[in-house]
């Protein structure tokens, strides 16, 4: 199993039409595809602490945290507008550093997507730590660990578009969900739809379980443990085919 590299491989993937992209096979991309679903299982996990734990508010998910500014602005359904500012700005800072991460056309796309979540996993793995030893029900704490996690889940984000893999954007489902319906597209095209569907909502489970059978702090070292083991398998099948360049 590859990264593949030339032209399918090249940053210019990442511009062809919707049409286009949702028809290439995952074989196209190696282990890719794969790797993405696991990070979209993270994803669900960390969004489960910072909505149910941090004071309703997405770290992933920032379409949803427009929408809870304007309520926050309309003064109702109790949204702070500070925390929801906090992980917009956040996430923003994260999909800054990763698009400089991942500026360079010469990046390995494995070793690109193993460093991202190597640094994810530290980060994520701080703000477990803090909601371990810290009080996670105090404002304070919760800032700090909303900005812990709002600034991995931007940096997957700005990395996941670069390898442009059709349909695992990892964080984000509208778009799936609508083509899974709106589209016809071979079987492939729509078990992976379905796959990305399912690794969130099996993340968000997991992580609502844990919450509400233990501490915090669980769902947050299940999802350090996730991004550990999809950056060692990354950089693993990198070295396989280190002559593979992304771009």
């Amino acid at each position: 199993m590859h990264f593949p590299s030339g032209p399918r491989a090249s940053l210019r993937q990442s511009h062809r039409p919707a049409a286009a992209t949702a028809t290439t096979a995952s074989r196209d991309h190696g282990p890719l595809p794969g790797l993405l679903l696991t990070l979209t299982v993270g994803t669900g996990l960390v969004d489960a602490v910072s909505y149910l734990a941090l004071g309703h508010v997405f770290v992933a998910n920032m379409t949803g945290n427009i929408v809870f500014f304007g309520f926050a602005v309309a003064g109702i359904g109790a949204i702070s507008w500070s925390a929801t500012l906090l992980a917009l700005g956040c996430f923003g800072a994260g999909a800054f550093f990763g698009g400089r991460l991942g500026g360079s056309r010469g990046t390995h796309r494995g070793r690109l997507l193993s460093c991202t979540c190597a640094v994810q996993c530290v980060l994520v793995a701080v703000a477990a730590a803090l909601a371990a030893f810290a009080d996670p029900a105090r404002r304070g704490t919760q800032l700090v660990m909303i900005a812990l996690l709002a600034v991995p889940m931007g940096a997957q984000n700005s990395v996941v578009r670069r390898l442009a893999v059709p349909d695992l954007t990892t964080t984000v489902l509208t778009l799936t969900v609508a083509g899974l319906f709106a589209d016809r597209t071979p079987n492939e095209v729509r078990l992976r739809r379905i796959a990305s569907i399912l690794s969130m909502m099996t993340g968000a489970l997991v992580g609502g379980l844990l919450l509400r059978h233990g501490q915090v702090a669980a769902p947050l070292w299940a999802a350090a443990a996730v991004l550990a083991v999809c950056a060692v398998t990354a950089d693993r099948l990198r070295r396989r085919d280190t002559a593979e360049l992304w771009g």
